[in-house]
Formats: structure tokens, C-alpha cells, sequence
């Protein structure tokens, strides 16, 4: 089953990489904005809701884009130079910001009626899908070294298992159903909407 995850993970980065050769490691540019608000115990009206959600999706998108290359080398089981490993580690401490501040703004916060739960939704897939990728690149690193010494990593199943469930197709249809239907333009899900 773990070498299934690792391999269809694998062959869909494969596929992109494929596709998009036309961005280097060395070209990638960290983002510089992220999802931020100040916001405590106010009420959100439905514009506010909209450009937050587009907001934290435009992010993510654009930071999963940046980390890509880097993700390519470690699954290639290449390791990263200095600088790589400086960029790359500044892309996961801004996803996990992105990720942070959007929960937290959330929860603190008091939304339109009709997008609470749509605006979990989307937190927690997002979320979700992002430990996935920390939680699978820490388990080729694992591999890697420990395949060096002729051992076998542990790997937490359950936990990938776990956010696998929520990080599938039929909860990405429902999040862009629900931006359709309010009309959240956004380039996350390669809608490249602005």
C-alpha cells in the first residue's frame, strides 16, 4: 500500500515535470504573499469572505508551484544545495503561515452564513494536502538515508491514510462547485483565474 502512495505520488510529479520543464530549481522565486489577517471577533461580510478565500487559494497555489522543483529533486533522490535548501525550506515555513493565519482567521472570526462550512472545507483540504506532501517528502528523505544503510524507514500509514481521505477528488469538485457558485475566481486547482 505505502509503495502504491509513493509511486502514484510519484508518477503524477513525473507527469507534471514532464510537462513543465521550463522551471528550474534555480529560477524559483519564494513568494512574497501570503493569507494575513489581524482580524479577532469580527463580523465578515460576504466581499471580505470572497477575496480572503481567493486570497489563501491564489497563495497556496502559487507557493506549491514554487516548491515543485525542489520536490522534483527529492524524488529524483537527489539531494538539495545550500541555497536550494534555504528556498525550499522558506517556501514550508510560508505554507504553513498560509495555512496558520487562514484557520485562524476562521475560527476567531464570525463568517457569512452560507460559507462556514464551505470555508472549513477548503482550510482543511488545503491543509491536509500540504501535510500530505511534508509527511511524504520526509519519508523519501527517511528512505533515502536509511536505504543507504540498508534499513527500512518506519512510515505512519495511518496518518497519510488519514489525510489521504480528506485530500481527494470528490471533496476538490465540492470546494469548486462552491467557487463557481459565488463566483471566487482563483488560479488554485488550475482554474488560473486572476
Amino acid at each position: 500500500m505505502f509503495l502504491f502512495i509513493i509511486s502514484a505520488c510519484s508518477h503524477e510529479e513525473d507527469i507534471d515535470t514532464k510537462e513543465d520543464k521550463s522551471l528550474s530549481s534555480q529560477h524559483v522565486e519564494v513568494p512574497s504573499e501570503i493569507f494575513t489577517s489581524e482580524k479577532q471577533n469580527s463580523v465578515i461580510d460576504e466581499e471580505e469572505m470572497k477575496q480572503s478565500i481567493k486570497t489563501y487559494l491564489d497563495s497556496h497555489e502559487e507557493l506549491d508551484n514554487a516548491s515543485s522543483p525542489f520536490q522534483d529533486i527529492i524524488y529524483e533522490g537527489k539531494e538539495l544545495n545550500e541555497e536550494e535548501l534555504e528556498k525550499f525550506a522558506q517556501i514550508t515555513k510560508l505554507t504553513k503561515e498560509n495555512d496558520e493565519n487562514f484557520t485562524n482567521y476562521l475560527s476567531n472570526n464570525t463568517l457569512p452564513e452560507d460559507y462556514q462550512v464551505e470555508a472549513e472545507r477548503i482550510s482543511q483540504y488545503i491543509t491536509a494536502y500540504n501535510e500530505v506532501l511534508y509527511e511524504l517528502d520526509e519519508i523519501l528523505r527517511d528512505f533515502s538515508d536509511d536505504g543507504n544503510k540498508g534499513e527500512f524507514p518506519k512510515v505512519d500509514i495511518l496518518s497519510i491514510m488519514t489525510k489521504m481521505d480528506v485530500v481527494n477528488g470528490r471533496e476538490q469538485k465540492t470546494i469548486e462547485d462552491f467557487l463557481e457558485k459565488k463566483e471566487i475566481k482563483t488560479k488554485a486547482f488550475g482554474r488560473d483565474n486572476n
